[in-house]
């Protein structure tokens, strides 16, 4: 576990008499330094210059954000304790794990929405296939030879779909993080891996990955340069990931809705919309009773991904 200290010195905003008086716990289900851990700490910097109190931002990574969600949806429902994780991703555990830790409809609540962003199929700098139809093309000629990483719910899902929609005997190598990924995609030893936009886009930065196909109806304001995998004749692989601030179902409406109000202000500035686009995210704002009904939404429809994928529960 890693917690990183984000001090505030501006006067304390009081809500509701009350709410915050004490240090606010961001839980991240991600590893510092990765992708979402930077959205994470943005947010907690935002947090504590708005509400002047101390915000703390821990690392429980792994079990595909599980490990979060349980640690959040079990502590106290004081508005202190707060899960910032893909809401899309956490619906998806629901299916794809026989015995997920928490019933996430009964035991965690929206209290604000984040952004939207698409997943995005990458592939190495030094990979010949510049589409998605080479890659494709490529890949059956490797058969069972090929492999993809993923290491996270929505890539584990799209990789299925993309693998069975393609008719492709591409091995699927499952990674703990996007960080353990990086070295065998780098040097070639993955074909492609499917990853959210922030880890995608800084590979891309660096020069170690390029980026075929995103997973959005259309191509994203923050990232228009991609195609998505609808213009490359793949349907089916239309799929949008989300972040949410989750707390404990029991959390009190009044607490929930000042929650909401903080996040909804730093959504509303400019910069904290740069800095998402810059991370191939658009800004998503809405009430928690919005959040929480596309919660159970998800819950649904990533019954239909999980069957569509043909994926076995773990």
């Amino acid at each position: 576990m890693t917690a990183a200290m984000l001090g505030a010195s501006a006067p304390a905003v009081m809500a509701q008499d009350s709410y915050p008086s004490q240090t606010i716990n961001l839980i991240t289900g991600f590893p510092a330094g990765s992708g979402a851990d930077v959205l994470v700490r943005y947010f907690g910097t935002e947090l504590a210059e708005l509400t002047g109190e101390t915000v703390v931002v821990v690392n429980r990574a792994g079990a595909a954000g599980n490990i979060g969600a349980e640690f959040v949806a079990r502590s106290d429902p004081d508005g202190y304790t707060m899960y910032i994780h893909a809401a899309s991703s956490i619906a998806g555990n629901m299916h794809l794990f026989r015995n997920p830790p928490i019933n996430v409809a009964e035991d965690i609540r929206i209290a604000a929405t984040l952004n939207q962003q698409a997943f995005m199929l990458i592939v190495p700098a030094s990979s010949p296939y510049e589409t998605i139809a080479e890659l494709v093309e490529g890949l059956r000629a490797e058969g069972a030879e090929g492999s993809y990483a993923t290491s996270n719910t929505t890539g584990r899902v799209m990789g299925r779909i993309f693998t069975d929609a393609a008719e492709l005997e591409t091995v699927e190598i499952p990674y703990r993080t996007d960080t353990d990924i990086i070295p065998d995609l780098a040097a070639g030893v993955l074909d492609f891996s499917m990853m959210n936009p922030v880890f995608s886009l800084a590979q891309v930065a660096e020069g170690r990955a390029r980026i075929l196909a995103v997973s959005t109806p259309e191509r994203l304001q923050a990232a228009p340069d991609y195609p998505t995998f609808a213009e490359a004749g793949m349907p089916e692989l239309v799929m949008l990931s989300w972040f949410a601030v989750m707390v404990p179902s029991a959390t009190p409406d009044d607490v929930v809705n000042t929650i909401n109000g903080y996040f909804n202000e730093i959504l509303a500035r400019e910069e904290t919309a740069e800095f998402l686009n810059s991370n191939g995210g658009d800004p998503f704002i809405s009430t928690p009773e919005e959040g929480q009904a596309l919660l159970l939404q998800q819950i649904e429809d990533w019954e239909r991904y999980v069957a569509i994928a043909n994926i076995e529960p773990i």
